[in-house]
């Protein structure tokens, strides 16, 4: 792809997705500082970049952590001089924890604690440590991953729904804020998507229902959705920002 010749991209989050990203970026050029709780997680997609031409460094950072998120960014700066992208596809996934996301009489205030620290400080305190780098530098391109639960008005996950909620929001006043200051930023909303993540924790009768209920005749792959990060951290998309992109197979049908 165009437009990716050099960039440096922090991923906050590692994985199907990210690692099908960080291939394209790879491809195209781009430099990557990925990071996960799990170094071998990070590493992976780490080599994704590596084995399709790019460079990239792999590091452990937990993104509900200042401390840690600061360490990543001054990693990438210290590397690669600049901060161009910022990738945040992190998200609390455990199947411990996801079971306990239930809905809002019956939900463990803990457990609500731990997503919100997660999957919506968490994209946060990336944006306070990369966004004055990538001012400083001259703009760039934020790409933060919500999901269709968004829409859906769900029964269950209700932490999760309301923190992929207020990441739009997060996502709209960044770009908002500081488009003038050449930062685009945009929010990228799967549908189900089979990582191995999802084909572990997810039986295949209840994937097969859920295609069932969607105009698509098949579930997305990571790549689909890498495709469009990829888009949205090239030069091809510099007049788009404060957009929702999604890549669910026509699920979500929105003006």
């Amino acid at each position: 792809m165009e437009g990716l010749t050099d960039k440096v991209v922090v991923f906050a989050g590692a994985g199907g997705i990210a690692t099908a990203t960080a291939s394209l970026l790879g491809a195209g050029g781009a430099r990557i500082v990925v990071s996960d709780v799990v170094l071998d997680s990070a590493e992976r997609t780490a080599q994704a970049a590596r084995d399709a031409g790019g460079e990239a460094i792999a590091v452990v950072a937990d993104i509900s952590d200042q401390d840690q998120v600061n360490a990543q960014i001054d990693r990438a700066v210290k590397e690669y001089g600049r901060i161009d992208g910022l990738f945040n596809v992190a998200a609390n996934i455990h199947p411990d924890q996801v079971a306990e996301d239930t809905d809002a009489i019956g939900i463990d205030l803990a457990a609500w604690q731990r997503t919100i620290d997660v999957n919506l400080t968490g994209y946060l305190l990336t944006l306070k440590a990369a966004l004055p780098h990538m001012i400083a530098g001259g703009g760039g391109s934020v790409v933060n991953t919500i999901s269709n639960a968004v829409y859906a008005g769900m029964p269950d996950k209700v932490a999760y729904s309301v923190t992929k909620s207020g990441i739009t929001a997060l996502t709209r006043h960044v770009a908002r804020r500081y488009g003038k200051d050449r930062i685009r930023a945009n929010s990228l909303s799967p549908g189900l998507v089979l990582t191995e993540q999802t084909k572990l924790n997810l039986p295949e009768d209840y994937r097969d229902l859920i295609l069932q209920s969607t105009p698509s005749w098949r579930h997305g792959d990571p790549a689909d959705l890498g495709a469009t990060a990829a888009f949205l951290f090239s030069d091809l998309s510099a007049w788009t920002t404060g957009q929702v992109f999604n890549v669910d197979g026509g699920t979500t049908m929105r003006a």
